[in-house]
């Protein structure tokens, strides 16, 4: 049986792989032929953008009233979305499996899960914010100040939307809940880069479970459904491969891209300018002065 997720990755755009000759530009300034945004597994890019408005201002407001305004939104997203309603019922059946006595989330794509997740196992939630504070909301949808909740020797599963190399794990979310007393025991995450984090989690003591792996099987899978056509999974397949190789092969291939990308100016222009001066383009791709 073939994993359910991956038509939905594909139905939502959660992944989404470029056509011939227009690879997507990263914030890193290299270059790859497909492009993650777990998110759009909430319904909709349109869905997704407007929860993280609401997320974004309910962290610039009071944040006792946060889960509140935010999780109202998810409750009417799960009762008219199927997709999500289904992938919320596959994490909550994962998390099930683990001794837990809370449920962790760091702002802010990974309330899209953690959430709901907390609520359909009548869990607490604890939401974690970027300047490391946090507020606690029991089974009953009641928020507190996370230090009067009596955390110290609890267990938590920290649900997160992506994992790559799992720098928010190190940097932010086990030293916020490890300063309240307790300990993130299991990592949850709907989609897997794979490209180290299941590694430093486990190392850290929180040992990764995920519903689907960028690896690839999943894109010959998608190719299999129809979702890309052969020259698509080629692209994606020597990605995979040496992700360095398929940059230089294709900017030498194309000479003139990253004048043409500087020429439309924006953020194609920011990442061509990048991707140049990191030392990331052979020389005989470089614009021509």
């Amino acid at each position: 049986m073939e994993n359910p997720i991956i038509p939905w990755l594909f139905e939502t755009d959660a992944v989404r792989v470029c056509p011939e000759g227009q690879p997507f530009w990263y914030t890193s300034g290299k270059l790859g032929p497909f492009y993650i945004n777990t998110q759009f597994l909430y319904g909709s890019e349109a869905d997704a953008n407007a929860l993280l408005a609401v997320i974004e201002e309910a962290c610039a407001g009071d944040k006792m009233a946060f889960y509140g305004k935010v999780y109202g939104e998810i409750e009417n997203q799960l009762a008219s979305c199927a997709i999500y309603r289904n992938l919320i019922d596959l994490l909550t059946e994962a998390a099930r499996k683990m001794d837990v006595d809370f449920v962790s989330g760091g702002e802010r794509r990974d309330f899209f899960f953690s959430m709901p997740v907390a609520r359909k196992l009548g869990l607490g939630h604890l939401s974690i914010f970027k300047d490391l504070s946090s507020v606690y909301t029991n089974a009953d949808g009641v928020s507190m100040d996370s230090a009067e909740a009596n955390l110290s020797g609890k267990r938590s599963v920290h649900i997160a939307d992506l994992i790559t190399v799992a720098s928010s794990y190190v940097r932010a979310w086990i030293p916020a809940v490890e300063g309240l007393g307790a300990k993130i025991a299991y990592s949850l995450a709907v989609v897997d880069r794979h490209q180290g984090g299941g590694k430093v989690l486990e190392d850290a003591g929180c040992p990764l479970t995920t519903l689907v792996t960028i690896r690839p099987e999943l894109f010959e899978t998608a190719h299999k459904m129809g979702r890309l056509s052969e020259k698509q999974l080629e692209l994606v397949l020597s990605f995979i491969d040496d992700p360095d190789k398929f940059m230089q092969n294709f900017l030498l291939a194309h000479p003139d891209f990253l004048a043409n990308e500087i020429a439309k100016g924006g953020k194609s222009a920011q990442r061509a300018e990048l991707c140049i001066s990191s030392g990331f383009a052979p020389e005989a791709a470089l614009p021509k002065r």
